[in-house]
């Protein structure tokens, strides 16, 4: 499991499906260097409101992408799955990732999660508001699930009533 390593193994590891899954051909790529734009925050589509996301490369739309995501104190995307890989490593904050089947973990900066294709996951923001990279390997998408395991709505699952 990968969800405890040390910073610079996880961070060849946050990096490595980069070098396969979005590098275009030699002599077709641009570097990219750029600081962090606050007005390029925006909400997501079907996450909690509490989240706010920047996308620094790629098309979450359409392939492979990275992240920037922020969520205030106390922020749930509460248990779903995605159908791409899903790679997280925190920056500020302290996020509290709960895998099916494992242990929840409190991830400080430098933390790494991996949750492959369709495993069922939950994060929050404890402590305060927390910041972290995605990576996703494939277009971004979030199916919510109930606590059988059941897919559910984006309402329901977003809804107070909803238990997570």
């Amino acid at each position: 499991m990968l969800i405890r390593c040390k910073i610079p193994a996880a961070v060849g590891l946050f990096f490595l499906p980069l070098l396969f899954t979005t590098a275009p051909a030699q002599g077709d790529a641009k570097p990219i260097v750029q600081n962090a734009v606050p007005g390029r925050f925006q909400k997501i589509p079907n996450l909690p409101d509490c989240i706010t996301a920047a996308v620094e490369r790629g098309d979450p739309t359409k392939g492979a992408s990275v992240l920037i995501v922020k969520g205030t104190s106390g922020c749930t995307a509460p248990w779903h799955f995605h159908t791409p890989n899903e790679q997280l490593m925190m920056i500020s904050g302290v996020g509290r990732v709960e895998m099916k089947g494992e242990q929840a973990v409190n991830l400080r900066t430098g933390g790494f999660a991996y949750a492959p294709v369709k495993h069922v996951h939950q994060f929050k923001c404890v402590g305060g508001p927390c910041s972290f990279f995605l990576h996703s390997d494939a277009p971004f998408d979030i199916h919510y699930v109930d606590q059988s395991g059941n897919e559910i709505s984006t309402e329901q699952a977003l809804s107070k009533r909803h238990k997570t």
